[in-house]
């Protein structure tokens, strides 16, 4: 983990995120259970850039929490571009969909309420960037649901792909989001069809790049 004094000297040398995320970050923090879920400024930039880069068509992400990383990815957007985000939490609806209207992207974020595994598999898309951020245990499955929709050349970022570290332990010691994780790690990492960067940044970032 890197030192806070040099975390809030990263996050006071970054561009500040809109009034819009900024108040959504407060919301977040201040009524949810777990609000370190939240991308937040730094994580949440570095997702905007990448989205930028690349200039998506059709971006997929897998579990929106309260929209904040959906509202930057959806930045980068080409015109006439789409995200379609999936939360399996019914009680984030509300404030998801708040927020998307009032950062203004209503016509480019597409929500749906309910299980990944049965979402994915109705969305006749072909993506350019997917955003993987659900529950650990299901991380492969999720890969492997949406990689032969994934374009070559197409991006998929895994978050949370060192869990604070737990990923160092025996395999047998390791809980079931860990495992989870781990077997994700090690999957792509044998997997000849991708190139990939784990980058150590928040709680790890698998970058994933379609050959």
């Amino acid at each position: 983990m890197i030192d806070q004094e040099l975390l809030e000297y990263a996050q006071a040398h970054t561009t500040p995120e809109s009034p819009v995320l900024h108040q959504l970050d407060r919301e977040t923090n201040l009524t949810k259970v777990y609000p370190r879920m939240l991308a937040g400024q730094l994580q949440g930039t570095l997702l905007r850039f990448i989205s930028l880069m690349i200039k998506p068509h059709r971006i997929l992400e897998i579990g929106t929490f309260t929209g904040y990383s959906a509202i930057n990815l959806a930045e980068g957007l080409q015109e006439g571009g789409m995200l379609h985000t999936i939360e399996v939490d019914p009680e984030q609806e509300e404030i998801i969909r708040r927020y998307v209207q009032e950062a203004g992207m209503d016509n480019r974020i597409h929500l749906h309420i309910g299980s990944a595994a049965e979402i994915i598999p109705t969305l006749d898309e072909t993506w350019d960037l997917v955003y993987l951020d659900a529950d650990k245990p299901s991380c492969l499955l999720y890969y492997q649901m949406v990689f032969e929709r994934l374009q070559p050349g197409g991006f998929l970022l895994a978050d949370n792909a060192l869990w604070d570290g737990k990923v160092l332990a025996p395999r047998d010691k390791m809980n079931r989001d860990a495992r989870g994780i781990d077997e994700l790690n090690e999957f792509v990492m044998r997997d000849d069809r991708v190139e990939n960067l784990l980058l150590p940044f928040r709680d790890g970032i698998m970058i994933i790049r379609k050959k």
